[in-house]
């Protein structure tokens, strides 16, 4: 293609008013519009969807497929398991101004008591699943992570990236999901002060003999997840999950809470598994989800008013993508007044 026709705006089309009427007769349906409203707060699958919204799946399924068709709703197949969201809008799309302003308008709406009461419940569920599985397999988290990947094999890598970082030894370092704490002690020896934030008793109990084992006394220990921290009111500059994105109940979340919990200036680093196609590992691993796109996380920091910093990609050899993210919230810039200078004359 010429650089005239990259150049060359796009012209309206027959194409573009039929595919604006199907958008308008999609968005001109209460209950269409309280499912996209619910979908802007995570994936859910059919059932999940059904209960929250507390309708039958045969008319669910119905409304579903008109939003799908007019590129309101898309889908992802997590092993045997259909999951709806938001689509990511692109920036070719014709109508993307369109769809940008009435999905802004849709969520100016906030979601009714008893709808946020069932949505908390489904979430509350994911959670225990994730919970209950690291729980049982404790014993085994060694074991359960080498089937994808063993942290050894990305652990130069992610601390190649951390020093590209600009971060000090005095600046509090946060991780969440530290598993049995390799990680951690490698963090509590490069900066003074440093938390673990875990939602299993006795993951956060291995990562602390892990810790000690070390002679290190600079971890704070927290039981809970992100909810715990944001009541605590923590605050840190470098804010980490390290493989846990893919057993959160809404990894969409964990940007947002992000938002709250980073100083100004502050960074969060993912780093989790690229999309995969490998169900195996929902039953073996306890993953809720099988990787992620980058688009999807990029597309989600930005929602958390999160800037999409450097990002790594590391392939292994059994077929999984390992991907590092940095992610960071603005620093406010303040404005220095001018300074007046006074001569003193004698």
């Amino acid at each position: 293609m010429s650089a005239t026709a990259l150049l060359k705006p796009h012209s309206p089309s027959a194409d573009d008013a039929d595919q604006l009427t199907l958008v308008c007769k999609a968005l001109a349906d209460g209950l269409r519009l309280e499912i996209l409203r619910l979908l802007r707060t995570s994936s859910f699958g059919v059932l999940e969807i059904c209960h929250i919204l507390d309708i039958r799946q045969s008319a669910l399924s119905h409304h579903l497929k008109i939003l799908a068709t007019a590129g309101l709703a898309s889908t992802r197949r997590e092993g045997n398991i259909i999951f709806y969201r938001r689509p990511l809008l692109s920036a070719d799309d014709p109508l993307l101004a369109f769809k940008k302003s009435a999905f802004e308008a849709i969520d100016r709406v906030p979601l009714g008591p008893a709808l946020l009461e069932r949505l908390n419940r489904v979430q509350q569920e994911r959670s225990e699943q994730s919970l209950q599985f690291f729980t049982r397999h404790a014993d085994k988290f060694r074991e359960k992570q080498g089937l994808v990947a063993e942290h050894a094999q990305y652990t130069s890598n992610l601390l190649d990236l951390l020093r590209e970082l600009d971060l000090r030894p005095e600046h509090r370092v946060m991780e969440v999901g530290p598993g049995e704490g390799e990680l951690l002690a490698l963090l509590a020896g490069q900066f003074q002060h440093v938390l673990a934030l875990d939602n299993a008793a006795e993951m956060l109990n291995r990562a602390r003999s892990t810790v000690a084992a070390e002679g290190l006394d600079n971890v704070h220990f927290i039981l809970g997840d992100t909810h715990k921290a944001l009541e605590l009111d923590v605050r840190c500059n470098l804010m980490l999950f390290d493989m846990v994105l893919h057993h959160l109940p809404s990894p969409r979340e964990a940007f947002q809470h992000a938002q709250a919990l980073l100083n100004e200036g502050g960074m969060l680093l993912i780093v989790d598994l690229c999309r995969h196609d490998q169900d195996w590992v929902r039953e073996s691993c306890g993953d809720l989800w099988l990787g992620f796109d980058p688009d999807e996380l990029n597309a989600w920091a930005l929602q958390a008013a999160l800037q999409v910093g450097p990002s790594v990609y590391l392939g292994l050899r059994n077929g999984f993508q390992i991907q590092m993210g940095v992610f960071q919230k603005p620093a406010i810039r303040t404005t220095a007044s001018p300074q007046t200078t006074h001569s003193n004359h004698s």
